[in-house]
């Protein structure tokens, strides 16, 4: 049903994909639409336990569709002043993710294809990736709340190197910064990311992990005393889940575990962002 990407799932990892090679992956308001969607679908599908975003062809994404599509067929002049740019709609939606985001950078990753993967809690790069925030070399304002999430990455100082100069850098600067996790020969990129994903997926728990990816951005608002308190009653309610008993039996037998909690019941009812 989609059109500008692809979503599959197998062996408990969905696999959505930026499907607009011919245009280099140029994003478009109908690709947020959809990538949007696909997050929905991916996250309220407990037999999906990781996502791969990914792209068809040479590149990820080189940004916005400059040829008449990037922002749709209205007049900035006419949109209302409540109106979401198409790249935070993307970046809002894997923030609030309750499964693990591996991105998987090939080429160009760039503007809104890059800022789409700041939430993301993995970015595999290859090693003929070219990364840009460029926006300030096209006149724009930075999106996909950029601003919050890439100094958290890489620090205040890289952040403002990248955002005010918008230059274009490649893959050995992004890991060294840390906004890559590891660099890959092209053809074993999405390999790379299988594995990791592959791993997450058999051995951690669907809720533990859940707890702790929103936790850990959602902390950045908190007290460290608010942090205790909600920690400690996750502890409290995680340790008569399902996936504790099963933890430590399976660690204390030397076996893989197996955990059954799912984020569709087992998640607790009182987290402050739900």
């Amino acid at each position: 049903m989609y059109t500008a990407i692809e979503y599959r799932v197998d062996a408990a990892i969905a696999t959505i994909t930026l499907n607009r090679p011919h245009a280099r992956n140029g994003y478009t308001v109908t690709m947020a639409d959809e990538l949007r969607s696909a997050f929905d679908t991916a996250d309220l599908d407990d037999t999906v336990r990781v996502v791969v975003l990914t792209g068809a062809g040479k590149d990820f994404c080189v940004g916005a569709d400059l040829s008449g599509g990037a922002f749709g067929s209205t007049s900035p002049a006419d949109l209302p002043e409540d109106w979401a740019e198409p790249a935070g709609r993307v970046s809002t939606r894997v923030y609030a993710m309750n499964k693990p985001v591996i991105a998987a950078l090939n080429g160009a990753a760039a503007g809104g294809g890059l800022t789409i993967t700041l939430a993301a809690d993995f970015r595999l790069g290859a090693t003929d990736s070219k990364f840009g925030m460029v926006f300030s070399r096209r006149g724009i304002a930075a999106e996909g709340c950029s601003h919050w999430l890439l100094p958290r990455l890489v620090g205040q100082a890289k952040a403002t190197d990248w955002m005010l100069t918008g230059r274009v850098f490649g893959p050995d600067e992004a890991l060294a910064a840390g906004l890559l996790h590891s660099v890959h020969p092209p053809a074993e990129l999405l390999d790379a990311a299988y594995a990791l994903a592959a791993d997450l997926a058999a051995n951690t728990s669907a809720v533990s992990v859940a707890l702790s990816r929103r936790l850990m951005f959602e902390a950045h608002t908190m007290t460290i005393d608010e942090v205790h308190r909600l920690e400690s009653r996750l502890v409290l309610h995680t340790l008569l889940g399902p996936d504790t008993i099963e933890g430590v039996t399976s660690f204390l037998e030397r076996r893989p575990p197996r955990f059954t909690g799912t984020v569709g019941k087992d998640l607790p009812t009182f987290l402050p962002w739900t």
